[in-house]
């Protein structure tokens, strides 16, 4: 065996310990564990769509928006009355109402764009629950086909741009019993969600530059022989956890704001104008929410550093603990 394959056996021998696989396995055993989500939410979507229609026109282009959703989705309501259609449709677990209004036909036959009115029930606020109405809307799209091609058929009109694109839509969200008009699900789940990214994010990255700082302060102590000289001196071990649980959670929080800064404009650039006001419709945290808010985040971080200096209880010295980090 040569030289430089004893010198590779044994950093390989190093390296390749417990403290590095045990993560790298975690982190597999849940990525997996959300492809299979992901892959039962995919095939949930893959099923036709719970969806209400109110048909008020009697026109041959409503007859074919009504044929195109029949054949594509599940039709729970067929009927006139928008209020027991959302009742219906509520009671089904659908997400879709679609409304096709009494001048539909005729406006398309003076050359103007049919509207279809679309109404989105909304039952949470992430990202999962625009899926539904997502799906449903892109029953729109075949609905745009099926009228271009009867147009041409029928030879009803001369206008290109019309027989390209002859409906357009009109959205109302119901979140939480609030109307939300011309507003889709998925802007709402993106807004709140990218609202509530905020504040994890700003956990995870304490987290992690205060826990790295954590195990390896233990890794370099118990290197360097300064956790006995500690321990050894007039001073409550109470105080000596609690210290250094607070130092390092000071630190890594002044590290974290630093790197907030640029993902405050890199999301304020991203949002920008588009940003929906969600205090207009009373979906905004009261002062009982934030002190909730705060007790779950100033226990999940001293909890997280808890955990971290146990682990650094068990480093040999400052290179086992760079592992762990």
């Amino acid at each position: 065996m040569s030289n430089l394959s004893k010198i590779i056996k044994k950093e390989v021998k190093e390296l390749l310990t417990p403290a590095t696989l045990i993560p790298v396995i975690i982190i597999a055993v849940i990525f997996g564990s959300l492809g299979g989500v992901f892959g039962g939410v995919e095939e949930s979507m893959s099923e036709p769509q719970k969806i209400a229609v109110v048909i008020e026109d009697n026109g041959e282009l409503g007859q074919v928006a009504f044929a195109v959703l029949n054949s594509s989705a599940e039709i729970v309501y067929n009927g006139d009355d928008v209020k027991e259609a959302l009742g219906t449709l509520e009671d089904a677990g659908g997400s879709s109402l679609f409304v096709i209004p009494s001048n539909f036909t005729s406006n398309i036959m003076d050359n103007r764009t049919g509207t279809i009115e679309a109404v989105w029930v909304m039952y949470g606020a992430g990202l999962m629950d625009s899926l539904p109405s997502e799906v449903a809307a892109s029953l729109l799209t075949s609905v745009d086909q099926a009228i271009s091609a009867y147009m041409i058929t029928m030879g009803m009109t001369e206008n290109a741009s019309l027989v390209l694109q002859p409906t357009q839509l009109v959205e109302t969200t119901i979140f939480k019993d609030k109307v939300m008009d011309g507003i889709s699900p998925g802007a709402i789940a993106g807004v709140m969600s990218s609202q509530s990214f905020v504040m994890p994010l700003i956990v995870m990255m304490v987290i992690i530059y205060a826990g790295s700082i954590v195990i390896s302060s233990m890794g370099s102590e118990k290197e360097n022989k300064t956790l006995e000289t500690l321990l050894t001196m007039p001073i409550s071990r109470t105080s000596i956890v609690f210290g250094k649980l607070v130092g390092a959670a000071l630190v890594g929080l002044l590290m974290a704001i630093i790197y907030m800064f640029g993902m405050g404009y890199y999301f304020d650039s991203l949002v920008g104008s588009a940003s929906i006001d969600l205090g207009e419709y009373g979906l905004t945290l009261g002062v009982g929410d934030y002190v909730l808010v705060g007790i779950s985040l100033f226990a999940s971080l001293v909890f997280a550093l808890a955990l971290c200096m146990i682990l650094g209880i068990f480093t040999k010295n400052y290179k086992a603990a760079q592992t762990m980090t």
